[in-house]
């Protein structure tokens, strides 16, 4: 089982979605005590939360200032999103040859509990466990370096993947081609899995569209809520 998300997270989650669904505008002030009497915990988990959504980039600290939410431009998330898929896919290529029996187990279950999630219709559950999922093959790559950036980055794109799971049929499709991934690591195919690790994460066709289309929302919900 995965670990239960904690205050920190969840705080963070449902800035996130407020954020990414136009609710928190950009350029608007986040005020730790506000956000204290909102969500009823301390300060600490506060300050976490904030910390990680600085480092993904939804919001930026201004010395004397304060903390504010900040706008992300699309053209830099898809090269992100560029970047992210070719590490992913390497830690992919390198798990088919690298990957212990005993990760290789516990890569089975992170499946099993995404299928769950995936047949229950929760996205949020779903999340969580394709978190676990990619951390399973970022370890089993066994190149500590390569893990550590491709982790930096999915931290940085963690609100804009969650944005993925909100479009009608992507959870399945995500589930599907984690299948897909499985199979090839188990088979010790390290091209096949490089590929479609490469092609699960890469925003192309379809998905392109549905995700311009979802963040251009996003900015429309933005610019209501600040005019």
């Amino acid at each position: 089982m995965s670990k239960k998300p904690s205050n920190a997270q969840r705080l963070r989650d449902s800035l996130e979605d407020d954020i990414i669904n136009g609710r928190r505008a950009p350029g608007e002030r986040l005020d730790p005590e506000a956000l204290c009497r909102l969500y009823n915990v301390s300060r600490t988990p506060v300050r976490e939360a904030i910390q990680q959504l600085v480092a993904s980039g939804l919001v930026t600290v201004s010395p004397k200032k304060g903390t504010f939410v900040a706008r992300v431009g699309l053209d830099r998330l898809i090269e992100m999103f560029e970047v992210m898929a070719e590490l992913e896919g390497m830690c992919g290529r390198l798990a088919a040859r690298r990957i212990t029996e005993q990760e290789l187990t516990g890569l089975r279950q992170a499946y099993e509990r995404c299928r769950e999630a995936c047949e229950s219709g929760d996205s949020d559950e779903y999340y969580y466990e394709n978190e676990e999922f990619h951390a399973c093959i970022y370890a089993s790559s066994h190149n500590a370096f390569l893990a550590d950036e491709a982790r930096s980055l999915k931290q940085r794109l963690k609100p804009y993947r969650r944005l993925q799971l909100q479009v009608r049929s992507r959870m399945q499709s995500s589930l599907n081609e984690h299948g897909e991934i499985l199979a090839a690591i188990e088979a010790g195919d390290a091209e096949k899995a490089e590929q479609t690790l490469r092609d699960h994460v890469l925003i192309q066709g379809e998905r392109f569209s549905d995700f311009v289309a979802s963040v251009r929302e996003m900015e429309r919900r933005a610019d209501v809520a600040t005019n």
